[in-house]
């Protein structure tokens, strides 16, 4: 790390060394969140397939030793798991501004998701499980904290290194999402999957480590609680916790103790929440008397945004289950080599940093010749491609349907058109939900825009719980007529949505 530092011209803001004319705290921040992605993305990327696993297989060299589960409820676990993740970003920061401060909670919420992928390194349905949510609670406490801590290096919104220190910042999350899949991936997949596991492991340890070792050059505003809890607040706080776990305790215990208990008992719970909190959240800022008449308008606005972002994601997300699915048992070679099913993972990130500057200059461009759709269309245009890609997936799913492997370059195909959306959509979203935020909730709202990710996989988990067999022909072709349906409603309306978000644009 040191290697990359180097020293600040006279006249540079901040600290005398900087990493690639920034701050030197951005370095400690960009491998920290490559290793931690590096982790949750090797790990994702064998999650499905080793839920799915059973025996070996010698004609096609699986090792088995999965959990052996059905399709469906592969699907739906990882999608409860990963609206789980985006959920808990709301929590994390709360505990990022009122207990802990941002760098003490991303170091917990580092040894945390160690312990987790430990865990799932164990042999056992139950180790698997803990393993699961410590991963998912710690992963939620870190997202919802580093970015924060990036934001500290700089000085204040006005710095103009702060949007480039963001981008390299952005670099590393995908590049740690794009080695990730060839080296857990294929080692959990053609070797062991617990080996798998450990490795991701390894990873978010070289991050924390890396973390540790360079806190020092990091923003001292990280270590600060901004908003700390009065000892009346964390009295209340801890009695309504309790409560909550004694009364989970024991609903659990009388229904282990019944002998009734199955996995559904607490993926369903965990899948209504999902979508019910989203909603609870956008309903209680809505009810709030305190926001103004325009602040009400770009609320109403923004459940648009949220609503599509939902459907966008739902779709989106399922490039790590049923598209695996898909890899795993219907794709063929590619010019005589057979790529591993986890490898398809590294398409997304991969496509992300090789299209994300051309669109950056693209939308420039357009701006220069006051052409640039508004974000509106923007987002319309990135619910349009979502859906189309699952247009195109219906193609090779008919093609294999009578057993014939068909080309990997399908896939390929469908991730880039996915990408594509999610350029579309996703930078805009976060940037509409900063402005578009009422005052009064102005740190809280990036948590909302997650939680469109924690509704859209729930949608998918709670579909897959009913016995919707999400890798059938007829449920892509909804999904995506869905999605292309719900984009050109987004563009009819474009006048009225742009009219509730008053000056924003």
């Amino acid at each position: 790390m040191a290697s990359s530092l180097t020293t600040a011209s006279a006249g540079t803001p901040g600290s005398e060394k900087t990493f690639l004319g920034h701050p030197r705290g951005l370095a400690t921040l960009f491998f920290t969140e490559m290793w931690e992605r590096f982790s949750y993305y090797g790990m994702r990327a064998l999650l499905v397939l080793y839920l799915v696993s059973g025996g070996a297989d010698a004609a096609t060299g699986s090792q088995g030793g999965g959990l052996a589960m059905t399709a469906a409820t592969a699907t739906a676990i990882y999608s409860v798991y990963v609206s789980m993740v985006y959920l808990m970003a709301m929590p994390g920061g709360w505990f990022g501004d009122r207990v802990w401060g941002a760098r003490k909670t991303v170091t917990i919420a580092g040894f945390v998701i160690m312990a987790g992928h430990a865990s799932l390194a164990l042999p056992g349905q139950a180790m698997f499980f803990v393993g699961l949510a410590l991963v998912a609670a710690g992963s939620g406490l870190l997202k919802a904290n580093i970015s924060t801590m990036v934001g500290h290096l700089y000085d204040g919104p006005d710095d103009p290194r702060r949007d480039g220190g963001f981008t390299l910042f952005y670099i590393g999350i995908n590049l740690g999402a794009f080695i990730a899949p060839f080296v857990v991936g294929t080692i959990g997949e053609k070797v062991n999957w617990h080996l798998g596991f450990i490795l991701a492991a390894v990873g978010m340890g070289i991050g924390l480590a890396c973390f540790l070792a360079f806190t020092k050059s990091l923003s001292p505003t990280s270590n600060v609680v901004p908003n700390p809890l009065s000892a009346e607040e964390k009295k209340r706080i801890l009695v309504k916790a309790s409560l909550v776990v004694v009364l989970a305790a024991a609903f659990y215990g009388v229904i282990v103790a019944l002998d009734v208990f199955t996995l559904n008992w607490a993926l369903v719970p965990l899948t209504l929440a999902g979508l019910l909190i989203p909603v609870a959240v956008l309903v209680r800022i809505k009810r709030d008397k305190d926001l103004d008449t325009s602040e009400q308008s770009k609320m109403n606005g923004y459940i648009w945004f949220f609503v599509a972002a939902a459907i966008f994601w739902m779709i989106y997300d399922q490039g790590g289950s049923t598209l695996s699915l898909f890899a795993d048992s219907k794709t063929g070679t590619l010019f005589g080599f057979d790529p591993s099913a986890t490898w398809y993972q590294a398409l997304n990130p991969m496509f992300v940093m090789a299209l994300a500057p051309v669109f950056a200059f693209l939308w420039l461009w357009l701006a220069r010749k006051n052409q640039e759709p508004n974000t509106i269309v923007k987002f319309s245009m990135g619910l349009v491609l979502v859906g189309a890609s699952f247009f195109v997936f219906i193609v090779p799913m008919g093609m294999a349907g009578d057993g014939t492997l068909v080309s990997p370059m399908w896939l390929v195909s469908i991730y880039m058109i996915q990408t594509i959306g999610e350029l579309c959509l996703s930078p805009v979203g976060l940037s509409v939900t900063t402005k578009m935020a009422p005052k009064k909730y102005a740190s809280q709202m990036m948590g909302v825009w997650f939680l469109a990710v924690t509704a859209g996989d729930c949608t998918t988990g709670l579909l897959s719980l009913a016995g919707v067999d999400l890798n059938g022909t007829g449920i892509i072709a909804l999904q995506a007529a869905l999605a292309v349906g719900a984009g050109l409603a987004v563009y009819m309306y474009r006048k009225k949505v742009q009219a509730l978000m008053g000056g924003v644009h």
